[in-house]
């Protein structure tokens, strides 16, 4: 069997046990990023309590405004209220409002 080589660096406290884990910042921003991908549970409350649709709750979430929003993909506030309250817009419509909320589709979309 062949042992994967672990680019980490174990600290240890003054007890002589595990302190510390050092590892390389690009994996630690790769692993970062992997785990921000789900959907918070206090976004999926939000849909459900609220009967709200995955776009307004990850807004009302991110404390952002309809207008915020609507000015990062360039619409008018009017324009992305409707596309906040379809049951289900575009899928290009889904990208940029993810994009304008430095989300993935898969996160607004479910």
């Amino acid at each position: 069997m062949m042992n994967a080589h672990i680019n980490v660096q174990i600290i240890k406290g003054i007890d002589g046990a595990p302190a510390f884990v050092v590892v390389p910042y690009a994996e630690w921003i790769a692993q970062r990023d992997e785990e921000q991908r789900g959907v918070p549970h206090e976004v999926v409350n939000l849909v459900f309590d609220n009967d709200w649709t995955p776009i307004r709750a990850w807004r009302e979430y991110l404390t952002l405004t309809q207008s915020e929003v609507a000015a990062r993909i360039g619409v008018s506030q009017a324009a992305y209220a409707q596309s906040e309250a379809a049951a289900k817009p575009r899928k290009s419509t889904l990208q940029k409002i993810a994009r304008a909320m430095n989300l993935t589709l898969e996160q607004v979309d479910f």
